[in-house]
This record gives C-alpha cells, structure tokens and sequence, in this order.
C-alpha cells in the first residue's frame, strides 16, 4: 500500500491479560500487553506487570503465567498502568482473543481506580473463529488458531506473547470473512 493510498482497516489494539484468577469480582489484573497494528503492520507494542496492591494478595496459578512475587516489584500502581493503557488504545478497536474476558478485567480494575478508558468499538477473535466453524467442529482456543494459521507463540500467557500471536491470527480471520473496509466489521463487533 502506498504511502498516499488511505488505510482500508482501522487501527487494530491487541490487547491480552494476565490475571490472578478468573472472576473479575475477586481476581486482579497482573499483567496487559498490547499490540498496535496499522495496515497489518505492528507499529508499537507495549506491556506492563501491575503492582500488587498489598503482599497478600495471591498471584493465582503460577503454573499458567509463570509470574513469581518479584517480578512485580518494579510494576507501576495500577491507575498509571490503566492511564497508559488508555492513552495506548486512543483511536483504535479495541481486539482480543475472548475480548468479553480481557475487556471485564480492564473495566472493572478502571472503574475501581477511577480511570476512564474505552474499550469500543470492540473485535473478538474468539467470535471471529466460531463463527467460521458454526458446527463446533473445531477448538477454538488460542494457541489451536495459532497451529492452524502458522502462527508462532513461543511463551503462552505472557500477555505480550499472546497479544502479539492474537496480532497474527487476525488478519487470517478477517480474511476468512472476506472483510478488506472498515464499514464490513460494524456487525461483527462484540458489543457484550
């Protein structure tokens, strides 16, 4: 595409989480990565581990993130984190793979922390994926798309790692959809 051509997609955030569990009610984020991708180009990705806000708060399972006590302790508060986290998703559809969970853990650690962030318009590549496969006949789970498109994810939920696989799945499924503007995603955003 030439530099004069107008970009045919929106910018795309990939976005992947980190948590200490599964409930957004009693779980926390650890760790979001994102990924910036513009005319299917990664432009920028970004992540950050989220500090703890007091020592006994559990981490979850470590035999799934891997994250250990001392990682955090560097990690930014989490309203720095979530600000710049919003700064980074300004003008772009917010995406990610199974985005009502990824999106619920954002919007609950914002509304706790004050923080205004928007998470619209929203693409789920989990949706993407079933939507192809309307029998089931298929996994769907992240790391089967990335088998079935070639993608290589060397660290499983590290959220960078997993944001930037999701960055590469993508684009294989808004193809399979035949979608190439715009205007073609309007009804296959996820607005739960």
């Amino acid at each position: 595409m030439s530099a004069t051509t107008p970009s045919r997609l929106p910018r795309f955030a990939v976005v992947d989480v980190e948590t200490s569990g599964l409930s957004t009610r009693r779980h926390r984020l650890l760790q979001v990565g994102v990924v910036i991708v513009e005319d299917q180009t990664v432009v920028d990705q970004w992540s950050t581990l989220i500090r703890l806000r007091w020592p006994l708060q559990r981490l979850g399972p470590r035999r799934v993130h891997g994250l250990r006590r001392s990682d955090f302790k560097d990690a930014p508060k989490i309203d720095v984190a979530l600000r710049d986290l919003a700064t980074r998703l300004e003008g772009s559809v917010f995406t990610a793979h199974n985005a009502q969970f990824d999106a619920g853990f954002i919007e609950r650690a914002a509304r706790r922390s004050g923080v205004t962030i928007d998470l619209q318009p929203r693409i789920c590549t989990l949706m993407l994926s079933r939507r192809l496969d309307p029998e089931r006949e298929q996994s769907h789970r992240l790391a089967d798309l990335c088998e079935r498109y070639g993608v290589v994810n060397g660290r499983p939920h590290d959220a960078l790692a997993d944001a930037m696989a999701t960055s590469e799945v993508l684009p294989q499924l808004l193809a399979a959809h035949g979608i190439e503007h715009t205007d073609q995603l309007e009804p296959l955003y996820d607005r739960r």
